[in-house]
């Protein structure tokens, strides 16, 4: 685990004409995203992160060897990366996005309704999109204690107990 990857920011476009860009901040304290430096890109580029400003949406930032506004501009929508190990540890009831993808979803039965293929932020709280077998569309279930009693990182599963109905019924047991 000490080697995955979590993104925590993406550059926006470039900021003024001098190579700074407009950094936006995936942190709970967006600042902090610049004690998480260097920060990598999926294509393995490494860059020191130095924010300058806040500007709407984010900041303006220097990032190390980028010295003009076309560097800058062609880094638009590069997302950033820390390592999941310079992350500060979280309390036992939150958790990172990155760390509930895959995670295999039980009913309080046990049956399996399927997997978290991703988790969703539409403004009133974490929704976890969960696909499987018997699924024709993925299952939104919105992440609360109600929906969501039990999430067990070490054995890869999280125990939903969803609202009726959002769930198909199940004709194969």
């Amino acid at each position: 685990m000490d080697n995955k990857l979590i993104c925590v920011g993406a550059v926006m476009g470039a900021f003024g004409v001098r190579g700074e860009v407009r950094l936006k901040s995936f942190c709970a304290e967006p600042s902090a995203i610049e004690a998480y430096s260097p920060l990598v890109t999926e294509t393995g580029e490494s860059f020191d992160v130095k924010l300058v400003r806040t500007v709407k949406g984010g900041f303006g930032a220097r990032l190390s060897g980028v010295q003009d506004k076309e560097a800058a501009d062609a880094l638009r929508g590069t997302k950033l990366y820390a390592r999941r190990a310079d992350l500060p540890t979280l309390p036992d009831d939150e958790y990172y996005h990155s760390d509930l993808i895959g995670l295999a979803v039980l009913d309080t039965g046990g049956a399996r309704l399927g997997k978290v293929t991703a988790v969703q932020d539409f403004g009133a709280g974490d929704i976890l999109e969960v696909a499987g077998a018997g699924l024709k569309e993925p299952v939104m279930l919105p992440f609360t204690r109600a929906n969501v009693p039990t999430v067990d990182l070490s054995s890869g599963t999280l125990i939903a107990d969803p609202p009726a109905g959002l769930f198909p019924e199940r004709t194969d047991d």
